[in-house]
């Protein structure tokens, strides 16, 4: 995913579903040597403000079944581009959700959770709103405190805060997006958010990999930085149906 406020790259990220939802979902991992441009799953990719006004027609055409949008940073940040890029994406036709850019040195999880929700990281099960999601990690703006400047202890807490209040505020757990190497650096790898999906980012590879933190399925996978679709490029676990039932709760 893009950052808005500096130019320094892209990130990484995550998502997975509880063992249960997934086996609901029928998200089983994917096989094995399964690359992601030619595996048998909805393709979708994931836009900020770098990408601005999208040509969402043009995506859908070019096989973009899925997008989250970057909608919030911290408490003080909103995408200026995210009512076209999130209503422009559903007109197309397009499932679509939200993603907040966590920042957990400035605020609360709770804080930003309520930021984000009010900002449009809201959630209706109407068959075309994916959950709200989280973006999990390194810190961008302070590479010598990756993790922000806060313990494993500490982080876990905040995450917990942002679900929790995600979950209160419109029904749904939000995606977790990060990857492997954050997770078990800032979180101690973490075992407490398996009901939460997963949104894991490993590219250049054939294969999501190694899942972090006791996660034994990934819902989506963001397996690069450039393709044929606008911003970051992923690929969801499981069929066309079973995204629209991710996103109608079920």
């Amino acid at each position: 995913m893009a950052r808005e406020r500096t130019r320094l790259g892209r990130r990484a990220g995550v998502l997975v579903a509880a063992t249960a939802a997934l086996a609901l979902l029928g998200t089983a991992p994917a096989a094995a040597g399964a690359g992601a441009p030619t595996a048998a799953k909805p393709h979708g990719h994931d836009v900020s403000s770098h990408q601005e006004r999208v040509d969402w027609p043009a995506a859908r055409s070019k096989g973009a079944r899925f997008v989250y949008i970057k909608a919030t940073e911290s408490t003080d940040y909103r995408n200026p581009y995210f009512s076209q890029q999130y209503n422009g994406a559903r007109e197309a036709g397009l499932v679509r959700g939200a993603y907040h850019f966590a920042r957990p040195d400035k605020s609360s999880g709770a804080k930003q959770a309520a930021y984000f929700v009010r900002h449009g990281g809201g959630w209706r099960a109407d068959g075309w709103t994916l959950p709200p999601a989280l973006d999990l990690e390194y810190n961008p703006y302070d590479k010598k405190h990756k993790c922000y400047g806060m313990g494993r202890k500490r982080m876990v807490r905040w995450i917990r805060s942002f679900s929790n209040e995600v979950r209160r505020r419109t029904g749904r757990r939000p995606v977790i997006y990060t990857t492997t190497p954050w997770w078990e650096l800032c979180t101690g790898n973490s075992r407490a958010f398996t009901g939460n999906p997963l949104w894991i980012a490993r590219h250049g590879t054939s294969r999501p990999g190694k899942l972090p933190g006791g996660w034994q399925y990934w819902t989506i996978w963001q397996y690069g930085t450039e393709g044929r679709l606008p911003g970051d490029q992923n690929l969801f676990n499981g069929s066309t149906s079973r995204l629209r039932t991710l996103a109608r709760g079920r």
